[in-house]
C-alpha cells in the first residue's frame, strides 16, 4: 500500500474524506485549524460540502441537520470548541444519528494554552452535554492510528446509530508521519429504515426527535441504549497491554502519552 507523509490533522481529513464525509461543519481553532483548512481544499473536489459556521454551536447543528439525511457528516474542534459543541452532542445522541466529532486537545481550563493536553478524558468519556448519553470514543497514540480510527469512527458510528468521537491533541495533529490509507465501503449500513431524506410517497414519514413529552418513552429510550452501551463495551473496546503477564500494578494510559508510557518503562526494564 501506498504511503504518505502527512500532519496528524491533514491525515485525519483526508481519512474522512475516504471514509465517505460528505459534510463538514467547522469553525478555526489553535491546533486543529489545518484540518479545517484541508477540507475546504478537498471536500468539493471530493464531491463533498465544506461550510465555515459562524461558531462551533451553530457548526455541530448543522453535523445533526446533515447526519439526520444519512449522510456520512463531521465536525472538528479542540477543547474549549467541544465544549461548545456539547448541548448539539447530545441532541444527536438524542436523536440516534451517526456522526463523527474530531477533538484535537488542547490545555485548559477557560482558554488555557494551545499546548497539547490529554484533559479532556472525562469530557469525552463522563459528561459531554446534560446527561443519560455516551460516546464511541477512540484515543489514537499516533498519526496511523488517527487515519485508521477515522474510518473506524463513521463505521461504529453507522453500525450504532451513535455519535462517536476522535480524542486526539495537539501534539498528533502537528507531527508528521507516513500513514497508509485503508481500504473502506462507506455504504455499508443500509439507512432506508430511519434517515429522513424525502419520502415521495414511497414510505413512510422519517421523524428526527429528541424530546419526548410521556416520561415512560423518555425512560424506554434511554434503557434502550444503555443496553446498547453496554454491547459496545463487551464488544468494541480495545487496548495494548505492555509487560502486564505478572503485574501487581497496572498502569493506563491513553492517546500520545500511552506511547510515551511505553517508552519509560522500556527504558526502566532495559
Amino acid at each position: 500500500m501506498e504511503r504518505n507523509l502527512m500532519k496528524g490533522n491533514e491525515a485525519l481529513a483526508e481519512a474522512a474524506i475516504r471514509a465517505g464525509c460528505k459534510c463538514f461543519f467547522g469553525y478555526p481553532i489553535t491546533p486543529q485549524t489545518e484540518l479545517a483548512a484541508y477540507m475546504a481544499k478537498r471536500m468539493h473536489k471530493a464531491g463533498g460540502v465544506f461550510l465555515q459556521a459562524e461558531s462551533e454551536i451553530a457548526a455541530i447543528n448543522m453535523v445533526l441537520g446533515a447526519a439526520s439525511t444519512g449522510v456520512r457528516a463531521m465536525t472538528s474542534s479542540s477543547s474549549p470548541g467541544i465544549s461548545l459543541k456539547s448541548e448539539g452532542v447530545s441532541y444527536i445522541a438524542g436523536s440516534d444519528l451517526p456522526a463523527v466529532i474530531i477533538n484535537v486537545e488542547r490545555g485548559g481550563p477557560g482558554l488555557g494554552g494551545i499546548q497539547p493536553s490529554q484533559a479532556d478524558y472525562w469530557q469525552a468519556t463522563k459528561a459531554l452535554g446534560h446527561g443519560d448519553f455516551q460516546l464511541l470514543v477512540y484515543a489514537p497514540a499516533s498519526v496511523q492510528e488517527m487515519v485508521d480510527y477515522v474510518v473506524k469512527a463513521f463505521d461504529r458510528a453507522d453500525k450504532y446509530r451513535m455519535p462517536a468521537m476522535i480524542l486526539a491533541d495537539g501534539l498528533l495533529g502537528q507531527m508528521m508521519e507516513p500513514v497508509t490509507f485503508p481500504e473502506i465501503n462507506p455504504d455499508a449500513y443500509d439507512k432506508s429504515s430511519w434517515a429522513a431524506n424525502g419520502h415521495k410517497n414511497k414510505r413512510e414519514h422519517h421523524i428526527i426527535n429528541s424530546l419526548y413529552l410521556k416520561p415512560d418513552e423518555l425512560e424506554k429510550s434511554i434503557v434502550d441504549r444503555f443496553k446498547k452501551y453496554d454491547i459496545i463495551k463487551e464488544t468494541e473496546t480495545e487496548a495494548e497491554l505492555y509487560l502486564t503477564e505478572d503485574c501487581d500494578i497496572l498502569l493506563c494510559a491513553f492517546g500520545r502519552r500511552s506511547t510515551r508510557l511505553l517508552r519509560t518503562l522500556s527504558a526502566s526494564s532495559a
